[in-house]
C-alpha cells in the first residue's frame, strides 16, 4: 500500500511538470509570434524578461524576429561578448541594456530603411532625449 501511493504522488508530480512545460511552450510560441509580427519588440523582452523567457536561450528570441538567422544572431552576441544559449533570465544587468540599446537602433534603422523605401524619402530617425541618453551611459559604465 505504502508503494502505490509513492508512484500516485511520484506520477502526480510527473502530470503536473507537464502541465507546467506545456504552459511555458504555448506562452514562449504566443510571445515568438508576436516577436515576428512587430507587436513586441525583442529589446522589450530582453529588458523585462516575462516569466515565459526568463528560462529561453537569447538566440531563440533573437532568431523569432524577422529576418534574423543564426548567422546574424552569432554576429550580434558575439559582439557583446554574450554565449548563445545564455538564458534570458540569466543575462546581467549591463548585457541586458546594451542587447536592448542594440537591438533598437537595429530596428529604428530597418524602420527608416523600409520607409525610406517606400516613400522614396529618407527619414532620419529624432536622436533619444539627452536624460535617458545619460541614464544609459550611467548604466553602461563601470560601477
Amino acid at each position: 500500500m505504502g508503494n502505490s501511493a509513492t508512484v500516485d504522488a511520484g506520477q502526480e508530480q510527473h502530470l503536473r511538470a507537464l502541465e507546467y512545460a506545456n504552459r511555458v511552450r504555448l506562452a514562449r510560441a504566443r510571445m515568438k509570434r508576436e516577436v515576428a509580427a512587430g507587436e513586441l519588440s525583442a529589446a522589450e523582452v530582453v529588458l523585462h524578461c516575462p516569466w515565459e523567457a526568463s528560462s529561453m536561450s537569447i538566440s531563440d528570441l533573437l532568431m523569432s524576429q524577422k529576418r534574423w538567422g543564426r548567422t546574424r544572431c552569432r554576429r550580434l552576441l558575439l559582439s557583446l561578448g554574450v554565449p548563445e544559449n545564455k538564458q534570458v533570465g540569466t543575462l546581467t544587468q549591463r548585457q541586458s541594456m546594451a542587447l536592448a540599446a542594440v537591438l533598437t537602433a537595429k530596428n529604428a534603422s530597418a524602420a527608416a530603411e523600409v520607409g525610406a523605401h517606400h516613400t522614396g524619402t529618407v527619414h532620419v530617425p529624432s536622436p533619444p532625449p539627452r536624460a535617458s541618453l545619460a541614464a544609459r551611459e550611467r548604466a553602461l559604465s563601470p560601477a
